[in-house]
């Protein structure tokens, strides 16, 4: 009795070894688990254990590599995409996944009163764009195709040499038809088709359970069609939007693996004491602050800049992320796809001075406080912290820090809610279109009220020609434009830094940032 009294009560991480259950801090809430309707990143990394598209993107070798279909071939031309789907892929519930249910999925996702964020992601097919803007009604003039039950036919509006690592997205994941009608019309957001005994997916997983600002429980599922390769038997997702508190969880042995933004001030000691636990994944991601140009006084692009310009990037960087993070001198992540910009916006307090008298603020005169929404995250507020000291020991502009949850920020910046506000951008895909392509005119993802019409017509050149470098060069110009105008300002480019128990196995995060789930198993050290 009194060596049972003393001994060490098992820990979840513990228990999960045993049972095979893989516990994972996600950051946030998750504002939807349909894949047609989220935008968050922490929200995708849920949706992608419970969907899986018609690729995926293999983390060795950042190249599409065959999900749901199982092959696939082009045209000589370029234009046409056929993919051959695996005759034994299944729904959760066990219903055949047929070509059908892709060409219902991109169908419901380009309906304008759907009003989809991501849609532009399936706007390289024939007539999608047109579809989705309500020029034509008639659906079957899109060019998605289902020749038969296992093979479905995409004919491109044109030459798009990454299609099949853009079918891997989010947007392009299958939806089912007959569980989404069942419980409202298909165009209708925030329906209870995504609750725990409705939801139904054909990724490796099912979700059983979501308590929400609790946790999201995933169990494997035995109609996907690699089960069998399948080794972790339930995952876990634990919504914590303090970093700090989810390290905290870590070390107390209640998660696995935590969030992609392991607290800061944590990395020297993980280093130095438990490097094994310490994991420095790079990928493709852009911290910067988006500008509400519809709100004055940012409307003003002389304001932007010289806002922009006034930010110690390079301190940031090193002081706050201790080498962590890259300091970002424009948006596009370095070397996205072969794609690296050669605009850049520089540290220079006193060109922003200037500007900043241009704009009519000389010394900051004239110019009411900002408010900056921020994350609810501590090193995200020291940024802002940081920025704000700058921005008023330097240019007499004042600013107030508003943290909130990540779901309610991101509301506010998609409603234009918002005079500045952080935000970050993972690559959907390794091409500089991800990035640029968002800040067109009316695009869901462009969060800024900014519109500029040369720059729209820059980006709509890149999608007429399949020759890279033309392409590259139009897509420089764009950024050019956009730097100068400043309708966001970069900060940083953060790389995935997490702790990991050496029980985890098989965790390799792709370029884009997610995981493989079907790949990790936990065991011994």
């Amino acid at each position: 009795m009194g060596a049972a009294g003393c001994s060490r009560r098992e820990t979840p991480a513990a228990e999960g070894v045993r049972t095979q259950t893989l516990l994972l801090g996600n950051l946030a809430e998750p504002a939807d688990l349909d894949p047609q309707v989220v935008l968050a990143y922490t929200d995708m990394n849920i949706s992608n254990a419970l969907f899986e598209g018609l690729t995926w993107i293999d983390a060795r070798t950042s190249q599409p590599a065959p999900g749901v279909a199982e092959r696939w071939a082009v045209s000589p031309d370029g234009m046409t995409y056929t993919f051959h789907l695996r005759a034994d892929a299944r729904w959760s519930n066990g219903d055949p996944l047929t070509a059908d249910d892709f060409v219902f999925s991109y169908r419901r996702e380009l309906l304008p009163a759907f009003a989809a964020g991501y849609s532009y992601m399936l706007w390289p097919i024939k007539n999608a764009e047109a579809f989705n803007a309500g020029k034509i009604t008639d659906f079957s003039l899109v060019g998605v195709k289902a020749l038969d039950a296992h093979t479905l036919q995409v004919t491109l509006e044109r030459p798009t040499a990454y299609l099949a690592a853009l079918a891997a997205h989010e947007t392009w994941l299958p939806v089912p038809r007959k569980v989404i009608e069942k419980f409202g019309p298909i165009g209708q957001k925030g329906s209870a088709w995504t609750r725990p005994g409705n939801l139904v997916g054909n990724g490796p997983f099912l979700l059983v359970e979501w308590t929400p600002n609790s946790r999201i429980v995933a169990e494997k599922n035995p109609y996907y069609w690699d089960a069998a390769r399948c080794r972790l038997n339930r995952i876990i997702f634990f919504p914590i939007d303090n970093t700090a508190t989810e390290e905290l969880a870590f070390r107390a042995g209640q998660l696995h693996v935590t969030s992609y933004k392991l607290p800061v001030s944590k990395i020297a000691s993980y280093r130095d004491e438990v490097p094994s636990r310490l994991r420095i994944e790079p990928f493709l991601d852009t911290a910067f602050l988006n500008f509400n140009t519809t709100r004055p006084p940012l409307d003003r692009p002389l304001l932007r800049r010289a806002l922009s310009l006034a930010i110690d990037r390079d301190a940031i960087a090193r002081d706050i992320y201790q080498g962590s993070r890259r300091p970002a001198h424009s948006l596009t992540a370095p070397n996205c796809g072969g794609y690296t910009a050669e605009a850049s916006v520089p540290d220079d307090v006193a060109e922003a001075r200037k500007l900043l008298a241009l704009a009519g603020f000389p010394g900051g005169r004239g110019l009411p406080p900002i408010d900056v929404q921020t994350f609810n995250d501590d090193d995200d507020q020291r940024t802002m912290a940081a920025i704000q000291t700058i921005w008023s020991r330097e240019l007499g502009v004042h600013v107030t820090i508003t943290p909130l949850e990540q779901k309610t920020l991101f509301q506010n910046e998609q409603n234009l809610n918002y005079t500045i506000a952080q935000y970050g951008w993972v690559a959907d895909y390794a091409d500089p279109s991800t990035y640029l392509g968002m800040f067109t005119t009316g695009n869901g993802n462009n969060l800024t009220g900014w519109s500029n019409r040369e720059y729209d017509r820059l980006i709509d050149a890149t999608t007429r020609t399949a020759d890279n470098a033309r392409r590259y060069a139009l897509f420089q110009r764009a950024e050019a434009i956009l730097l100068e105008e400043s309708p966001i300002a970069p900060v940083t480019y953060p790389e995935a830094v997490r702790a990991i128990q050496p029980s985890v196995h098989g965790w390799q995060i792709n370029q884009v940032g997610f995981q493989r789930y079907q790949d990790v198993w936990l065991g011994e050290q």
